[in-house]
């Protein structure tokens, strides 16, 4: 699907430094990319409401992560999903009376619109899970072949014992596991299962939800093998940085690794298969509560824009506290945003008015990246410095899924971003 028109990003002299991230896996911090060519993949929306400041914050988190990896020289793969079909997309489109894809496509587009008005500078692939059915598929078909799938009722399930190396990233115990593996969006009870944390691949069709054929019978797929098959088949078996909200960490990006490690291998001269890296940002609350649809305390991006924020204001209010830290959005959080954007603006402006020296640089100023691509190279200011997130907006979620929206602290040199410059709904199916 088409992802958004990406903002005009200002050539500035020399390279940044190269940034570090905190990895969840090891919990070291380490260089984010291993090459020149950095590489992430970022879990994305379930398009069945609109974007909230948790889905911002996440995103304009790897936008300022991908601005650095710019400023550092390196080109940048950025991938990401959007779950276009799934059971909150159909039980919302159920509720209202609404076919389903007519609401994913207008919460796409609003998707869209938002963080083009955050200027988060766009993936190179957003990719749908129903245009994305014939990798799925074939992916799901490498599962099987390996002898790690088995059928339970029509429906196909993931053996986690085909995995040896199954919950190394999370560093959780069972028990823990079979706890959240419960709240966000898995079976652990369903009678049938060889065991309980094993993953629903393939969902068997059901009474008036939408199915395709495949070769283990109409349905769709599940959620895991869902963005384990799209970051493999756009970005490879290996690649830089998986990325999400901390509520991901366990089931989501662990049992897609697990996936991807039995249909490449568990182990290489590269490390084994799926993210080197794992970033995860905290949760967002509102005025110290939890967020959540059922207490009606979401804020929306749309609704913020449609009340006179400025768009740079919320990116500055949301990029004020570490990305890794659960934090609160806050009304005066954002007038302090405002008050801090006029300061940088006004400073720029009579800096623009005072000549330099003959061939000289100025913040803001040079020959503009083009505005299609959210990846190549060339100096980006990164989201924190008031190059970038205090330029003036032209005008135009893998993030939570529908549960709370979105820890540890670590040296970071950029003061608003946590990156170190030293070199609601029932829960779904499987």
């Amino acid at each position: 699907m088409d992802s958004w028109r990406a903002a005009v990003v200002p050539a500035l002299p020399g390279q940044g430094t190269e940034p570090r991230i905190h990895d969840t896996a090891t919990g070291q911090l380490v260089p984010a990319a291993s090459g020149r060519t950095a590489t992430i993949y970022a879990c994305g929306i379930t398009p069945y409401d609109a974007t909230h400041i948790g889905h911002a914050a996440t995103f304009v988190s790897w936008d300022l992560l991908i601005r650095a990896w710019r400023d550092a020289g390196h080109d940048v793969r950025y991938v990401q999903n959007v779950t276009d079909v799934d059971d909150p997309l159909l039980e919302r489109a159920d509720r209202d009376g609404e076919d389903w894809r007519e609401l994913a496509a207008r919460e796409i587009a609003r998707y869209r619109s938002d963080m083009a008005a955050l200027r988060v500078l766009p993936p190179d692939a957003l990719v749908g899970a129903v245009e994305a059915l014939p990798v799925i598929e074939r992916f799901a078909g490498q599962l099987a072949d390996r002898g790690a799938l088995y059928e339970l009722e029509g429906d196909q399930y993931f053996a986690r014992s085909a995995d040896a190396a199954f919950g190394t990233m999370p560093r959780l115990d069972p028990d823990t596991m079979v706890e959240l593996f419960a709240e966000r969006g898995g079976d652990p009870g369903r009678p049938g299962k060889k065991d309980p944390l094993d993953p629903l691949v393939w969902l068997a069709a059901r009474p008036g939800e939408p199915h395709w054929p495949s070769q283990f019978g109409p349905g769709r797929p599940g959620w895991h093998v869902e963005c384990a098959a799209i970051a493999t088949d756009y970005l490879g078996a290996r690649f830089d940085v998986q990325a999400g909200g901390t509520d991901l960490i366990f089931p989501h990006h662990e049992m897609s690794a697990s996936h991807a490690r039995v249909v490449y291998g568990g182990s290489g001269p590269d490390g084994p298969a799926f993210a080197r890296r794992y970033l995860h940002a905290g949760m967002i609350r509102l005025d110290g509560e939890k967020m959540s649809k059922s207490l009606g305390n979401l804020v929306f991006v749309s609704a913020l824009l449609a009340q006179g924020a400025d768009p740079m204001a919320v990116r500055l209010a949301l990029l004020a506290g570490h990305y890794r830290a659960d934090r609160d959005w806050t009304a005066a959080g954002l007038a302090a945003a405002e008050s801090r954007l006029a300061r940088w603006r006004a400073a720029v402006a009579r800096a623009g008015a005072i000549p330099g020296p003959p061939g000289s640089a100025r913040v803001g100023r040079g020959t503009p990246r083009s505005p299609r691509s959210g990846g190549g190279r060339g100096r980006a200011g990164a989201g924190g410095r008031a190059r970038a997130a205090g330029e003036r907006p032209g005008h135009a979620g893998c993030a939570g899924r529908g549960r709370s929206v979105g820890g540890g602290n670590h040296r970071h040199s950029h003061p608003a971003s946590g990156l170190d410059g030293r070199g609601g709904a029932r829960p779904r199916h499987g």
